[in-house]
């Protein structure tokens, strides 16, 4: 990696093509058929023990739901098992939508797929009852304040926003570092990282894909940001487990733990 200071518009229009570029690792293969098999299931749901807790303990019936940064879909189409109504997934990859609507016909469900950057969202949306954001998006963004206004504008009054993503301080740590135990990155820092890798799940190295940026944000940004949007925080909780890929598995369970990932329940006033 190395370290670039692109404006926000070159980031996230080459964060565009390095997703569309690897969709086609995800959208084939065993997974992907046990994906859409289960998708045409009752009770269908991809969520963790730890989310799925947290969804369990809100009154999601009924409840107009949009999930941004909603690559395949599928985390949208499973907040149907908890008795939300999946209206509407946002993310600036289109070739990853194009997977979310075969999803969608195989869970019967038909969600509006909205191919768009989040900074230059079309006007006719609307509002929601509850907002999704999980693992991967918040990095993805060089302007973290304005990503929370677009947010709070797309909730109703009364709507609530669960927010489930990797910590800060796991930021600071390279698993494939000689020492990986130590910070690899500045927990302040405010550049972003550039890779070329091909994004993949799968644990194999596809070799180079097109650049792509990675933001690094504080807590403190994170929470500020939320707040000044307008935002009331109900809940925030720390976990000392991982939501990301499972080579970062190997930072817990320790006796002196790493904050791991973290969710945060806010809302806005009625």
């Amino acid at each position: 990696m190395m370290t670039e200071t692109p404006n926000w518009f070159e980031a996230t229009d080459a964060n565009r093509a390095a997703w569309n570029a690897s969709a086609h690792l995800h959208g084939a293969g065993a997974g992907w058929e046990a994906l859409l098999q289960a998708a045409s299931e009752p009770g269908f749901s991809t969520f963790d023990a730890c989310l799925t807790e947290t969804l369990s303990g809100l009154d999601l019936k009924g409840k107009r739901a949009v999930q941004v940064g909603c690559n395949n879909g599928r985390e949208l189409l499973s907040l149907a098992s908890f008795g939300a109504v999946p209206v509407a997934g946002i993310d600036q990859s289109g070739a990853f939508l194009d997977q979310a609507r075969v999803l969608s016909e195989a869970a019967q469900i038909a969600p509006n797929w909205i191919e768009a950057n989040i900074y230059d969202l079309p006007s006719d949306i609307g509002t929601f009852d509850f907002v999704l954001i999980t693992i991967g998006v918040l990095n993805w963004m060089p302007d973290l304040p304005r990503f929370f206004e677009i947010v709070a504008g797309l909730m109703a009054p009364g709507a609530q926003l669960v927010i489930y993503e990797t910590h800060p301080v796991l930021e600071m740590f390279d698993y494939e570092a000689e020492t990986p135990f130590e910070p690899s990155f500045n927990y302040f820092q405010t550049a972003p990282l550039s890779a070329t890798e091909t994004f993949s799940y799968d644990g194999v190295d596809h070799g180079e894909g097109t650049v792509s940026y990675w933001y690094f944000h504080t807590m403190g940004e994170i929470v500020t940001s939320c707040v000044q949007a307008g935002l009331k925080i109900m809940r925030l909780t720390e976990h000392g487990h991982s939501n990301r890929e499972p080579e970062y598995d190997i930072y817990a369970g320790r006796a002196a733990q790493l904050p791991m990932s973290y969710t945060l329940l806010a809302a806005r006033d009625g």
